[in-house]
């Protein structure tokens, strides 16, 4: 979501929160199917958990910032090959090379001996969730603890565009 224009704090910190919310979605279904010994797919519920990925990996493309209108100033044209502007109103900003995938846990749960239970197999034993409720809090605590802090460098964008105005 571009939501700042030529402000990219903006945009950064809209992309950071959208992910944290995400993670924490993901996380809160985790924590709530925790006890799940049969999903849709009539196996275990296995853990899920979001794969954060830059898509951008040069050198050069690390050093674009969204609004800088000046070319790249090389001692030595090996170096780096690429001097071109950086990127002005472009939507290959620092915020959208951000790419983020669902992935799902592939580690076994524990397995129990439990022949009474109706996904017991032949020999008695029922393989249970890869949920790990402590280790989903710890991740639960930390997303927020990220979200908040991306909350917080909106609202610093915020107000530093609202105090340029005032000049």
């Amino acid at each position: 979501m571009k939501i700042g224009g030529e402000i990219s704090g903006f945009n950064v910190s809209s992309r950071g929160l959208s992910i944290q919310r995400k993670k924490m979605n993901l996380i809160a279904e985790n924590i709530a199917n925790a006890d799940t010994v049969e999903a849709a797919n009539g196996k275990p519920y296995k853990r899920q958990f979001l794969q954060v990925v830059n898509k951008s990996n040069g050198f050069a493309n690390q050093l674009n910032v969204e609004g800088a209108n000046m070319k790249l100033n090389v001692t030595n044209k090996n170096h780096i090959t690429t001097a071109e502007a950086f990127p002005g109103n472009s939507e290959t900003n620092a915020a959208s090379n951000i790419n983020y995938n669902v992935k799902e846990d592939t580690k076994q749960g524990d397995v129990v001996f439990m022949p009474n239970h109706p996904n017991a197999d032949e020999n008695g034993y029922v393989e249970l969730s890869n949920v790990n409720v402590v280790t989903e809090m710890v991740e639960m605590i930390s997303a927020s603890r990220s979200y908040e802090a991306n909350l917080t460098a909106f609202n610093t964008s915020k107000q530093m565009a609202k105090d340029a105005l005032e000049i």
